[in-house]
């Protein structure tokens, strides 16, 4: 439901309609520097979308008492904080495999499917748009699938007062003030965020090549040929020697090129060339290409690729398998 279905559904619940009306001229173009903020608080883009709205509502009904004394953009993020705060409440952290603390697997084993999981999920790029907030409140860095795995390790309040102070760039004493707590707990929480988020992985502070940049480029149209080509082979040339390939709902990861290339062989269903078909994307800030696969006449959504692209080549890939994921990031349901 759209926010200003939301509005009149709800009219006794806040201000007047023309209220309502001239909230949304003024909420509405912060709409995806809010999705950016949930995502992440949460590191899902389904529970993100939802509490964007949520946040929406909740600041639609209270918009009659906003006084102006901070921002529209602080005030929402305020609420989006405090909304995203109560939603983790007792929810497990969201990991990618290699977040589970089990050692690389061996591609000739059997691939363990853990649907229970609530994985990680990827990000749509919110910086096609040139007026969009989140390309000024914070870099692509900022949504990096490693930086967003690392947040998971954090306790909700210690994400929420890590990313209100060095991705919003807020004082603490704003922290303070939109959390309920004081300037000194702010600073306590800040300083134990950021020596478990170093803790969390090095690939954290690794420097990727931008998806626009000519390398990435090169590096991504080798790959999807690669795949479509059905010469899998060619792959051990992209991968850097200690490259990751993690897949989830299956936990297992694999590292090396050579590990990764004998996996695909052993368990991808495409069987010849034009089985596999890629177009590319931009996922998380990264590099990325919706693959699918071949079924009878046409080819359907089968796994959502998010690359680490480093000057050496591929050091990092996350395939999701969920075809949810392909009408979010809005890709055609079947080629």
């Amino acid at each position: 439901m759209g926010l200003l279905a939301q509005n009149a559904a709800t009219a006794d619940l806040g201000p007047a309609v023309g209220a309502g009306k001239d909230f949304s001229v003024h909420a509405e173009p912060y709409r995806r520097e809010l999705l950016a903020h949930c995502y992440r608080m949460t590191g899902s883009l389904h529970d993100a979308e939802d509490l964007v709205q949520e946040t929406l509502l909740r600041a639609w009904r209270a918009y009659d008492r906003f006084e102006g004394k901070s921002s529209m953009r602080t005030w929402l993020h305020r609420i989006a904080t405090n909304t995203c705060l109560s939603a983790l409440e007792g929810r497990q952290r969201r990991p990618l495999p290699t977040g589970l603390g089990a050692p690389s697997s061996d591609p000739a084993d059997e691939l363990v499917e853990r649907r229970e999981v609530p994985w990680l999920e990827p990000l749509p790029d919110l910086a096609n748009d040139p007026a969009d907030p989140s390309v000024i409140v914070g870099s692509r860095e900022s949504v990096r699938l490693a930086f967003v795995a690392a947040l998971q390790h954090l306790s909700p309040r210690q994400r929420a007062v890590l990313l209100l102070r060095d991705v919003l760039q807020w004082k603490s004493a704003e922290v303070a003030a939109a959390i309920g707590t004081t300037t000194t707990a702010v600073n306590s929480l800040l300083q134990r965020a950021r020596s478990q988020l170093d803790a969390a992985g090095p690939s954290t502070g690794d420097r990727l090549a931008a998806p626009e940049s000519p390398e990435a480029q090169d590096l991504l149209a080798r790959y999807i040929a690669a795949f479509e080509t059905y010469d899998v082979d060619r792959l051990v040339e992209l991968f850097t020697a200690e490259a990751i390939w993690e897949m989830p709902p299956y936990a297992g990861w694999y590292r090396g090129a050579r590990d990764i290339v004998s996996l695909i062989h052993q368990r991808c269903p495409a069987e010849h060339p034009g089985d596999m078909r890629l177009l590319p994307l931009v996922a998380n800030g990264q590099p990325g290409a919706a693959m699918y696969m071949r079924a009878g006449a046409r080819h359907v959504p089968f796994q959502l690729h998010v690359l680490d692209v480093r000057d050496d080549g591929v050091s990092h890939v996350v395939a999701f398998l969920d075809d949810a994921l392909f009408a979010k990031f809005g890709l055609p349901g079947s080629l």
